[in-house]
């Protein structure tokens, strides 16, 4: 058997690329990336080490994909994930990687014979909905106020049944585009597909950044100095994200990759769940006690454009049809992260740290929100 897995030098792909090979190693993998986040490029020893393949092409080539040859399985990891991409830029990149590259990847599964296992986001749910959400401030952080409920949402977070109607960013409008070209994919071709729509995803190796990875960004910022804000929402840090470790993000998808054609044409939400969630305030207190070290946080009271102040995962749907839970929380995933940092200090304290006084560009901002996985 061939698995290929495009994004496979990011955070997320190398994880279930490992996880692949330990767990199957008969099983030829290979790790397709265009390595432009910083930091993907220290996958490649790992994965090779591992015995995984690693493959340098682009998912908006499809000669790249070409190359590849015949493949079993493609898990579609490969992303621009940033909600905030396009807002202070050309959109191109977000287009062109999110959509044409799905549907580049489409076509080489469907040229293979391959199944599909595709990585989608919660931000595909639209904004106002959400910001719409009855929350009530308990403590250091939002919660749904109980036992208030509507179509896809009550005090267990949010299902697939959440209403689309409305815009998302354009981030969330490509994969959710992605969603609908690979459901006509798997009518029209018969092309055997699985969507999990993922929330926030965590762990060692993520290079986090203002827009993307705030788990990462918060503890390295702890570990290493540098400035941290709240942003939105009245800027005291009580949005609220569930976050999911990504060794927790292989369970499901190996149950669903051994039984294919059980859960053929299926779609789920995957996330950590309201057991493993934090604010952006509760993160702050638990890093700082990790890293013995209070950072002065800024405040920002406006809120960013894309910016929403709660998602919380309902796996009932998943858990339900796979008897899968996630088994790591939020003690556990701070732990790896602050492990990873702590020996592997030298090589990523360069990628991870702020920048120096003056060095950041005009248009680099200055505070960082809760982004999507």
């Amino acid at each position: 058997m061939k698995i290929l897995i495009t994004g496979g030098a990011g955070f997320v792909g190398s994880t279930l690329a490992l996880m692949l090979r330990q767990d199957l190693p008969d099983v030829d993998v290979l790790a397709f990336d265009n390595l432009r986040r910083r930091g993907s490029e220290l996958a490649i020893g790992r994965l090779r080490a591992a015995g995984v393949r690693f493959v340098h092409g682009d998912v908006r080539n499809p000669e790249d994909l070409g190359d590849v040859g015949g493949f079993d399985l493609l898990i579609e990891c490969s992303a621009e994930p940033s909600v905030h991409a396009g807002y202070e830029g050309s959109p191109a990149y977000v287009l062109r990687t999110n959509l044409d590259g799905t549907l580049h990847c489409l076509e080489a599964a469907r040229q293979h014979h391959a199944d599909l296992i595709f990585l989608s986001t919660s931000r595909v749910y639209p904004i106002a909905p959400l910001r719409s959400l009855p929350l009530e401030r308990r403590g250091s952080r939002f919660e749904i106020a109980e036992p208030q409920a509507g179509p896809g949402w009550s005090c267990r977070g949010i299902t697939t049944g959440f209403p689309l109607t409305g815009h998302r960013s354009l981030y969330g409008a490509t994969k959710l585009a992605s969603e609908l070209v690979i459901e006509e994919y798997h009518e029209m071709y018969g092309l055997r597909t699985v969507i999990n729509r993922c929330g926030v995803i965590a762990g060692p190796w993520q290079m986090g950044k203002v827009d993307q990875g705030f788990m990462a960004l918060w503890a390295a910022r702890h570990l290493f100095g540098g400035a941290l804000s709240y942003v939105g929402f009245g800027g005291d840090g009580l949005q609220v994200r569930d976050v999911l470790h990504a060794a927790d993000l292989y369970d499901p998808i190996k149950i669903q990759m051994n039984n294919l054609a059980r859960f053929n044409g299926m779609l789920f939400n995957v996330g950590g769940g309201r057991q493993c969630s934090t604010s952006l305030a509760e993160l702050t207190a638990l890093c700082a006690e990790r890293a013995k070290r209070t950072l002065a946080m800024g405040r920002q009271v406006e809120t960013n454009a894309a910016d929403i102040p709660y998602y919380v995962t309902d796996n009932s749907a998943v858990s339900e049809a796979t008897g899968w839970a996630p088994r790591r929380g939020l003690t556990r995933i701070l732990d790896d992260i602050f492990g990873w940092l702590q020996e592997h200090r030298a090589v990523v304290e360069p990628i991870l740290s702020a920048p120096a006084h003056g060095a950041a560009p005009a248009s680099a901002p200055a505070a960082s929100t809760v982004s999507s996985s």
